[in-house]
């Protein structure tokens, strides 16, 4: 499948999502605001990656840097909050890899991306074998949570890429971690490192 290349606006987080994965977020920025009116009006959405440098709040003359790959997500929930700030969910889509980015008058952060079509919803699944069925059983553990349980995350518990994309999301491990995992597009590959991890958790 060729790759498709797109301009899409950018949001830079603290954190790492993955394809049908979820995250709630306030948003107050006017240029974030714009963003995800812009988003819900035209049924679109937006990229999130994980700052490598800086932080997520705008500051005079401060310069951010990102990780190249990310994940494209829309939102699928709003609300006000009790503070007066937009509340919105967001689902991921697809992974894609930075090409261009560059910021715009109002400090939008915007980029071409190559979106990775198999990382994604849209992606052909693959079956879980029987030696990958001990991660299923630990995802199902992890899922009934109760904090996980309330993001109401839809898995299919036999496709083995949503198996290690919510195993990638659930895990007790660093940000700079879990963006290991991301920039691994194959499943396989995915839960080969989470197996490391675990046993680094479990030493």
């Amino acid at each position: 499948m060729q790759s498709q290349i797109d301009t899409i606006p950018l949001f830079p987080l603290n954190s790492v999502m993955f394809p049908k994965g979820r995250i709630s977020l306030q948003i107050f920025e006017p240029r974030y605001i714009d963003m995800v009116a812009q988003c819900m009006r035209d049924g679109g959405g937006f990229g999130i990656v994980l700052i490598s440098e800086g932080s997520e709040v705008m500051r005079l003359g401060q310069k951010m840097d990102v990780h190249r790959v990310g994940t494209f997500c829309e939102v699928v929930d709003w609300n006000q909050l009790p503070n007066g700030l937009l509340g919105i969910t967001v689902e991921g889509r697809r992974t894609f890899q930075l090409v261009e980015t560059w910021r715009e008058s109002n400090q939008l952060c915007r980029a071409v991306v190559k979106f990775r079509e198999q990382d994604g919803i849209s992606g052909s699944a693959v079956e879980v074998g029987f030696e990958f069925e001990e991660y299923v059983e630990l995802l199902k553990g992890l899922s009934r949570h109760p904090a996980i349980a309330d993001l109401k995350l839809e898995v299919s518990f036999d496709n083995l890429r949503e198996v290690a994309w919510r195993l990638s999301d659930l895990l007790p491990i660093a940000s700079k971690e879990k963006q290991t995992l991301l920039e691994l597009e194959d499943p396989i590959a995915r839960l080969q490192q989470i197996e490391l991890y675990i046993k680094a958790m479990n030493n």
